[in-house]
């Protein structure tokens, strides 16, 4: 690493230090090293990294050590059954969906996962292998969480319930849940914990995807809750604010989304969109979009890009002046100014689909599903640095915490 980078791997480390729910668990008994959690979705595992640097492999996980037992239960329920084939032949692509989404206790001990085809979220105990909890979710489907700032709560999305449960990330325990739109996906914690977001996306499963058929997909709007009481303080429905800036076009389905350092802007994705969306908090209104280069080869047919997704990854540099943008279907990401939103050049990708920061906060890590690989990206360059082996069919990447010395069991 050149002196430059690791002065400001220095600076970075301090930012994180200060934002990142478990950076420093104040419970921790012994050492911890910071890593990386890969969700290998289609093959029931977590692969763990380097959080920067190199980025080289650390160990596996297995998610699923009881997958005999959740299989023989559903099969057993013919609802349960049902749901379960709907998940693998639809967002599952034909395979069945065992990780989404993962954090860390704060004291390293556990990861805590989501599992959409069982319909729950596992604790799996980090020096043994064995779950220590599990949580069944509302509905048959189990879908993207958050933790909170001091990473002793985690959310996670019931996708056909329409509902959203808040757990303790320790015990399991429900803490509190509340209703949320259509399909429930994405989660955002406000970095003072006050306030919880929820994106609903719709119904993505079906092939009624042409703009006529737009109001078959039903109730999709951002909930806003108090997190202390789960109670809801606000809705946005981003069809109106759309509507104002000029873009009818675009659907109100908003997908991965992050904020600005302040919190004064929120930046996302839309079902079927090519670019991204900023809206201001404070005076409610969409304040640019930004269409970015389109594939020419990607099939134009939108009932045949998976959930709707066209894009879906976006993250943000720790000092706010880059985003990174996985562009699914297009097959490939690019580094964006968030002061013009111009886009770097493109960087080839094989179906990107997440974007997350690393552990030093100098590259962009994206999940490379279609090439089971992640690949990151420098925030100042806007070119790839590395790209690391994964799982099958890997999506979701966290940054998490393991006792140092740490080996797979």
């Amino acid at each position: 690493m050149s002196i430059a980078r690791r002065v400001i791997a220095t600076l970075v480390g301090a930012f994180l230090v200060a934002v990142l729910p478990s950076a420093v668990p104040a419970q921790a008994a012994t050492a911890l090293q910071q890593v990386m959690f890969v969700g290998n979705n289609w093959d029931g595992t977590v692969t763990v990294i380097h959080s920067s640097g190199t980025f080289s492999k650390i160990g596996l996980i297995n998610v699923v050590p009881d997958k005999q037992e959740r299989l023989n239960a559903i099969y057993l329920n013919p609802i349960a059954y049902f749901y379960y084939l709907g998940i693998q032949q639809g967002p599952g692509e034909g395979h069945d969906q065992l990780v989404d989404d993962m954090y860390t206790t704060p004291d390293g001990s556990a990861l805590v996962v989501s599992r959409p085809s069982f319909a729950d979220v596992v604790s799996i105990d980090l020096t043994t292998g064995a779950i220590r909890w599990r949580f069944p979710v509302s509905g048959y489907r189990a879908d993207h969480m958050a933790v909170s700032p001091d990473g002793l709560r985690v959310a996670v999305s019931a996708s056909t319930s329409n509902m959203v449960h808040v757990l303790d990330i320790n015990t399991g325990q429900q803490l509190g849940s509340f209703a949320a739109g259509d399909k429930p996906h994405e989660n955002i914690f406000t970095k003072d914990g006050k306030y919880l977001w929820n994106m609903s996306i719709g119904e993505v499963d079906t092939a009624l995807d042409d703009p006529i058929w737009d109001w078959t997909k039903g109730d999709r709007h951002i909930t806003i809750v108090d997190a202390s009481t789960y109670k809801t303080v606000r809705t946005i429905d981003m069809r109106s604010r759309l509507d104002a800036f000029g873009r009818t076009d675009l659907s109100n389905a908003v997908r991965p989304a992050v904020f600005s350092p302040d919190e004064s802007k929120l930046y996302f994705e839309v079902s079927f969109f090519a670019g991204i969306v900023e809206y201001d908090v404070a005076t409610d209104k969409i304040t640019r979009v930004k269409d970015l280069p389109q594939n020419p080869t990607t099939n134009p047919d939108r009932t045949t890009w998976v959930n709707d997704s066209r894009y879906h990854g976006l993250s943000m540099s720790p000092d706010g002046s880059k985003l990174c943008v996985a562009g699914t279907t297009d097959n490939y990401a690019m580094i964006v100014d968030r002061a013009t939103l111009n886009p770097d050049p493109v960087v080839t990708a094989a179906k990107p689909y997440w974007a997350t920061i690393s552990g030093d906060g100098l590259d962009c890590v994206i999940s490379e599903s279609g090439a089971n690989q992640v690949t990151a990206i420098s925030f100042a360059t806007g070119l790839p640095v590395v790209s690391i082996p994964v799982g099958y069919h890997p999506q979701r990447v966290r940054i998490g915490h393991l006792p140092v010395g740490w080996t797979a069991p």
